[in-house]
């Protein structure tokens, strides 16, 4: 089963999450959106959505640097395990607040506002607030159970998903990670499965243009 889960499910997963994201645009651009709900609830959107995509940052630069960056890399710059640890945490628990909070405001106010808003939630809709719930739940809850430091997941989970991008899946190194951060990494699969179906495509549709468009005008009348 561990070969599956860490050896096969991931490239499935990525592959479903690019592909699935291609044929979308390709074929269902116009329902590239969030379908935005900010006319049916605008006051109860705004803190929400500032906490959730500020936390949110936080947490993809955390990962990136945590996953991607091996552990000789930090140690040659200077930084022990005691020191990444504490500076991890600075950023890790200030990120699962921010990250988990403007969430729950979001699925208050998607599940217990209106009756428009319930009328305006699809069933995918339901099942990624679920998934999303899921995953922010299990990250905070592993990096709050890590906070004396006694699991090292850069001699683990980092160099397994690395040896993910390299195309040599090491599915040992899994064996034991405690079940909080393998139910995680399982959440991020799910999560990159859903990814093509969902609202999430429009992260991918950066408004560049904006930058450097013309100004427009407004005359009184």
């Amino acid at each position: 089963m561990n070969t599956f889960i860490y050896g096969v499910l991931p490239y499935i997963a990525l592959t479903i999450m690019v592909g699935g994201t291609i044929i979308r645009y390709a074929y269902g651009e116009r329902g590239w959106t969030t379908k935005s709900s900010e006319f049916l609830s605008k006051q109860d959107l705004k803190w929400g959505s500032y906490l959730f995509h500020g936390g949110l940052f936080m947490a993809v630069g955390g990962h990136f640097v945590g996953i991607l960056v091996p552990k000789f890399v930090t140690e040659a710059a200077g930084t022990g395990e005691h020191a990444y640890h504490m500076i991890a945490l600075a950023g890790g628990i200030p990120a699962a607040i921010l990250f988990l909070g403007g969430f729950l405001m979001l699925l208050k106010r998607r599940f217990a506002g209106s009756a428009r808003m319930a009328a305006n939630t699809s069933s995918i809709d339901k099942w990624l607030y679920l998934v999303l719930l899921l995953t922010i739940v299990s990250g905070t809850a592993a990096t709050i159970q890590n906070i004396p430091g006694a699991f090292d997941y850069r001699e683990t989970i980092s160099p397994w998903f690395r040896s993910l991008l390299m195309l040599q899946p090491d599915v040992s190194l899994m064996d034991g990670v405690p079940k909080v951060f393998q139910f995680h990494m399982f959440l991020w699969m799910v999560l990159a499965i859903t990814f093509p179906f969902t609202r999430l495509v429009h992260c991918l549709s950066l408004p560049f243009e904006y930058f450097f468009r013309r100004d427009i005008i407004y005359r009184k009348k």
